[in-house]
């Protein structure tokens, strides 16, 4: 670790804008160590609190009860949601398209905390892509699960051409890729009505999980939004 408690470990042009990956010493935590993303200078996701981004995937889990599950996750990120779907034994494979191929290549050099874990799991496999095209395209193959964590909110997308997944025909698109009795998850850092609306327009059963956590380097507690349709 530098003297300024910064490492950069990734620096590069993206289609995207500018994309970094650093790690960095917690000041107001000697000794912990997260692994940070930023895209266009934004902070875009951290290893130091995930308990949403693995919620995503547990409670879809608790939701499908199903065995020898097909699970497809749009944006790779830091691994965390993937790695929650493959704890499961009840998870045949776990596919994971990413957007950003930098993203995959942080993945196979090492650069994430979670690289070795993944990469040794034979159900694992990143594919690089558009996830939202794919779901717009018609289905090669269903899945049991489809978990979304991509853009910050349905309003709040980082590529402007995001935003037909999140109308009604985009869900009903979506739905077409999900095996009888498959679930649908979306992460979102806040709550939103009109895609709420939307989801219920389309599928049968929607349920929405606001994940509370303390966030100790502000000492406040704030909430994510998970939405789950099936």
């Amino acid at each position: 670790m530098s003297p300024s408690n910064l490492e950069i470990l990734a620096y590069e042009e993206s289609a995207l804008g500018p994309l970094c990956l650093r790690r960095r010493e917690l000041l107001s935590a000697p000794g912990t160590v997260v692994t940070e993303v930023t895209l266009n200078h934004e902070f875009l996701m951290s290893s130091y609190n995930t308990t949403s981004e693995r919620a995503l995937a547990g409670v879809a889990l608790e939701m499908h009860e199903g065995p020898e599950l097909e699970v497809l996750i749009g944006g790779l990120g830091l691994g965390y949601t993937a790695h929650a779907a493959l704890s499961s034994p009840r998870v045949a494979r776990v596919e994971v398209v990413e957007f950003l191929p930098q993203v995959i290549e942080w993945l196979e050099h090492d650069l994430v905390p979670l690289s070795q874990e993944l990469k040794a799991d034979g159900r694992f496999e990143t594919v690089a892509g558009d996830i939202y095209l794919r779901l717009a395209s018609p289905p090669r193959k269903t899945f049991d699960l489809i978990l979304i964590d991509v853009d910050h909110a349905p309003d709040d997308q980082l590529n402007d051409e995001n935003d037909f997944f999140y109308t009604e025909e985009g869900l009903r698109r979506a739905m077409g890729h999900l095996a009888p009795g498959g679930l649908l998850g979306v992460w979102s850092y806040a709550e939103n009505s009109p895609f709420a609306e939307a989801l219920r327009a389309v599928f049968q059963e929607v349920r929405i999980v606001p994940v509370a956590f303390l966030n100790e380097l502000v000492d406040e507690e704030s909430t994510d939004w998970l939405f789950f349709a099936r």
